[in-house]
């Protein structure tokens, strides 16, 4: 009699945990990679910057136990990362999951980036230095650049914020580069999705809890040193890079100017990120559909039977 031994495959399987900033996010990742035998992936677009660390709330090396980590500590405050890095970057990462008999959690609050992972990227055409001084010279005016897309694309522009700097930018350099507007663009460019079947997990977190967390984390980072980090940050990188710019750098720098007082800076730090906290919540509403929401506690006990 024949007797054919079987040995078992373990499968390689990835999951998304997203939620608005301090809601508790890192701490269950970790958690959980411990109990699933995973790799994290940051979805945050602070933390993949080295010598932001307090101002990034990235987990520190003690923080991640021993748990690898990808999109944290990748490049310098005066280096370029966007989508485009980051969609490396969790290439990378599953590349070393799948090669190491690992599964990937990827977790985060920059949720644009998972939308990008799920939706794909249309290919752009190279930028000419010609578009970007032209550009260059548009952004000094960033309202009128603004209105002057919207009377191009309106349809495309309403999913941008008048503020948001940088993705104006890349809409200004697509429309001068091809002469054609970003929908038209990309209804003839279509994406393909990078990730397929992705099961994505959402902590929902009351409200004012989650204020309280954000004052709680707030005083934590004066505490732990934010205003020495932004001095050297400005010292080394002066303020031109955009990351300089974030909710938490910004605000210690006007404190630097003397136009606000440690209360005041505590006080706006806080406010920011709860703004931003609703808008991260906002996105995530909009943007993905039939996802798993539950509390922090029930939601580890739901991920963990997708493993």
């Amino acid at each position: 009699m024949l007797i054919i031994y079987t040995k078992r495959i373990e499968l390689y399987k990835e999951v998304a945990i997203i939620a608005p900033t301090a809601s508790g996010k890192t701490a269950l990742s970790i958690n959980l990679a411990h109990k699933t035998n995973s790799v994290i992936l940051s979805l945050d677009s602070l933390s993949v910057y080295k010598e932001i660390d307090i101002a990034s709330a990235k987990p520190t090396v003690e923080e991640r136990d021993g748990i690898v980590h990808f999109g944290i500590d990748r490049v310098y405050p005066n280096e370029k990362f966007d989508v485009v890095e980051f969609i490396d970057e969790y290439q990378n990462a599953k590349k070393f999951a799948q090669k190491n008999g690992k599964n990937l959690i990827i977790v985060g609050g920059t949720s644009f980036y998972l939308k990008s992972l799920c939706e794909g990227l249309s290919k752009v055409p190279p930028i000419s230095e010609i578009t970007k001084e032209k550009v260059k010279k548009e952004l000094q005016d960033i309202t009128k650049s603004y209105e002057y897309l919207v009377s191009i694309d309106k349809n495309y522009m309403s999913k941008i914020d008048k503020n948001d700097k940088y993705r104006i930018e890349k809409a200004l350099e697509l429309y001068f580069e091809t002469g054609v507007s970003p929908t038209n663009f990309f209804q003839q460019n279509k994406p393909e999705p990078i990730i397929k079947d992705l099961q994505i997990f959402q902590i929902d977190t009351e409200v004012e809890l989650l204020r309280k967390r954000i004052t709680l984390r707030t005083k934590q980072m004066i505490k732990n040193g934010i205003i020495d980090e932004v001095i050297y940050l400005e010292k080394k990188y002066t303020r031109t890079p955009n990351c300089m710019k974030s909710i938490g750098i910004i605000e210690v720098l006007e404190y630097l100017d003397g136009k606000i007082d440690k209360p005041k800076l505590e006080e706006l730090i806080s406010t920011h990120t709860a703004q931003l906290a609703k808008r991260q919540r906002t996105f995530n509403k909009s943007q993905f559909k039939n996802i798993t929401k539950d509390n922090l506690k029930n939601l580890e006990q739901l991920i963990l039977k997708e493993f």
